[in-house]
């Protein structure tokens, strides 16, 4: 294993609203960014998969008013170290275990979104004992990213393809890196639904339908080792992590926030990140693990809330967490 760190890639990076930081934890070194005073409740923030710490840069100042809050880029993604053959759900955890005990220094509520909420999910249930306060899954792929779920659809049949497009197209650490040919082929290579799933869950903005698609990648795509994708294909993101297993242990309250999605007609093939039968098997674990189980459905809201409508998420959060004794 070759491990890239952030100076191996000084020229991807941009600058930032908030100062940023990096703590060592062994293996990987993590980048992150925090904000708020020490007398306010900890939150740490996880971010999905293809979005570095600065996805939450218009929550932060809203989330400080409330919390203490670190925001991190995950191994693989921002300036934080990329491990090839590293990429899973427990060592995402690990890593987090490791930062809680060495930056946070005391108990903490989490909030991950997408594959971040998979992380903030398996904080809930394996995180040292005393770590955690509450968990919020914010839209979470939780049995959507498994290869063979024990409940609904599949990643196949969910967001899978287009994993293996930007694996295909972009090459572990870039090495591909055929971004152009990427986006001729998406139309080609991906079932319609993906198509539907993609204008339904990506954050709307003003002037959004009068720009065209962009020549190279996007900055948060250029902090991104696609692995990432090629784990997530092929199910090794998850080896060792049987989701139902990880529900069943989680040992500290969840909020959940659930948004787009719908079925494709004919097939059931699911169009967003977790379908409506998939969160109830989480609820029904998640309570029977002895947990409350806060949910809130906004269909028409896209995959990153914290980006789309920042106000709302961080109501949300506080008023939960207020209600955590």
């Amino acid at each position: 294993m070759t491990i890239l760190e952030a100076e191996d890639r000084s020229g991807t990076f941009t600058t930032h609203r908030f100062a940023e930081q990096i703590v060592d934890l062994g293996e990987v070194r993590l980048n992150y960014s925090t904000l708020g005073d020490s007398s306010k409740p900890a939150l740490l923030l996880i971010p999905s998969q293809t979005e570095s710490w600065w996805g939450y840069e218009a929550a932060l100042p809203l989330l400080a008013e409330h919390f203490q809050t670190y925001a991190v880029d995950l191994r693989g993604q921002g300036r934080s170290t990329w491990t090839p053959g590293r990429y899973n759900l427990d060592n995402f955890g690990n890593d987090l275990v490791r930062f809680i005990d060495l930056v946070i220094g005391r108990p903490t509520l989490v909030s991950g979104n997408s594959s971040g909420g998979l992380v903030s999910a398996w904080l809930s249930a394996f995180a040292k004992p005393g770590q955690i306060r509450g968990a919020v899954w914010e839209d979470a792929p939780l049995f959507a990213s498994e290869v063979n779920p024990a409940c609904g659809q599949s990643s196949r049949q969910a967001l899978g393809p287009i994993m293996d497009l930007w694996s295909k197209w972009l090459g572990d650490q870039w090495s591909i890196g055929d971004w152009s040919g990427m986006q001729a082929a998406a139309p080609v290579e991906l079932p319609f639904r993906m198509v539907i799933a993609n204008e339904g869950m990506q954050v709307k903005r003003d002037g959004d339908d009068a720009v065209s698609a962009p020549e190279g990648p996007p900055q948060n795509f250029k902090e991104y080792d696609p692995e990432w994708a090629r784990a997530f294909s092929a199910g090794t993101a998850m080896s060792g992590c049987d989701h139902a297993r990880m529900l069943e242990s989680v040992r500290v309250p969840v909020l959940f926030t659930h948004h787009f999605r719908q079925l494709e007609a004919g097939t059931g093939a699911l169009m967003g990140a977790i379908s409506d039968v998939q969160v109830q098997q989480v609820r029904e674990l998640v309570t029977a693990a002895g947990q409350t189980f806060d949910y809130f459905s906004f269909p028409e809201m896209a995959h990153q809330m914290h980006e789309q409508d920042p106000e709302l998420f961080v109501r949300l959060i506080d008023e939960w967490a207020a209600k955590l004794t």
